[in-house]
């Protein structure tokens, strides 16, 4: 986590709560971090405004960037910051996504967080299409916060996909572990590393009767446990804090996240399909909307941004 200098906190103008903010500022305070309070705003009533000139349309833009920046100044010199050196910028955009990936891509920022949104009667998270395509396309790591705290001696799990031979996926493990690693340095965390396997497929069961599912399963574990001791080892990493389990992955790492409490969970993403490494298509979508912690999800070494073509 000392590698991330330049953080991009990402603002929510609907709130005075800003979580992305409050967590950089958290991380930036070990790191010495300098933080860019980015926010991107549109008005859709500016579409309406074609028949006024083009002076008027650009000072109608330019005194919404301005009170946007205002607000967002008053904010900040609210916030306790010992000194971290804050920054703020507010962009004209109507897909927001897009100025986020371009400030990574042209700034070099190392790290973007962004707070989710909680629906007040389901009680749950909801992600909005700007968190899905930051996901899948920002070249760097995105942290995602929720409500959750970062106690002290707290729970860090990062879910791998040990079984892979891919190279891809195996350099995914161990970016994921080191990063898992130097984060829980830095927040005084223990480090749980997380690997599910499928079970029997129902049809091979069905039709060859003298396939031996158990057999298959075992052979499976022992396989994805073999692995998963391997690359513990590598990390000096206990085998009380590897979990080997049958399962999908939305449930296997819910639920270990749940009865560890854990503040956050690493994971691998791999862009041209959605997020995958340990998950395969869009599973990680179901998995991240389920997860009562923050998220960071990296990416693999080489990755493109389709926004830098």
């Amino acid at each position: 986590m000392e590698k991330y200098h330049q953080i991009l906190a990402i603002i929510d103008p609907t709130t005075e709560d800003q979580k992305a903010l409050k967590r950089a500022i958290e991380l930036a305070k070990q790191t010495k971090a300098t933080i860019t309070a980015f926010l991107s705003i549109y008005d859709f009533s500016y579409e309406m405004t074609t028949m006024l000139s083009n002076d008027e349309r650009e000072a109608m833009r330019e005194s919404l960037i301005t009170d946007r920046l205002q607000w967002l100044n008053e904010l900040i010199k609210d916030l306790p910051k010992e000194n971290i050196s804050i920054t703020t910028k507010v962009i004209w955009h109507n897909r927001p996504f897009e100025p986020i990936i371009e400030e990574v891509l042209h700034n070099g920022f190392d790290i973007v967080i962004k707070g989710t949104h909680q629906h007040d009667k389901l009680k749950s998270v909801i992600f909005t299409p700007t968190d899905w395509h930051i996901l899948r396309k920002c070249p760097c790591p995105v942290l995602l916060v929720k409500d959750h705290l970062w106690p002290m001696n707290g729970n860090i799990v990062a879910a791998l996909n040990v079984g892979s031979a891919e190279a891809e996926h195996q350099s995914l493990n161990v970016k994921i572990t080191e990063e898992a690693i130097n984060l829980s340095k830095l927040i005084k965390a223990n480090v749980h590393l997380v690997n599910s396997f499928p079970g029997t497929p129902v049809n091979i069961a069905i039709e060859i009767p003298e396939f031996n599912a158990n057999e298959y399963n075992d052979s499976m574990f022992n396989h994805h446990l073999e692995a998963m001791n391997e690359h513990a080892e590598k990390f000096s990493i206990s085998k009380e804090n590897t979990h080997v389990e049958e399962g999908l992955p939305e449930d296997i790492i819910v639920r270990l996240a749940d009865e560890l409490d854990a503040e956050l969970v690493i994971l691998g993403t791999i862009g041209r399909t959605g997020l995958s490494a340990a998950l395969i298509g869009n599973t990680a979508e179901h998995l991240i909307d389920n997860l009562n912690c923050d998220v960071l999800a990296l990416k693999p070494d080489g990755y493109v941004s389709p926004l830098a073509n």
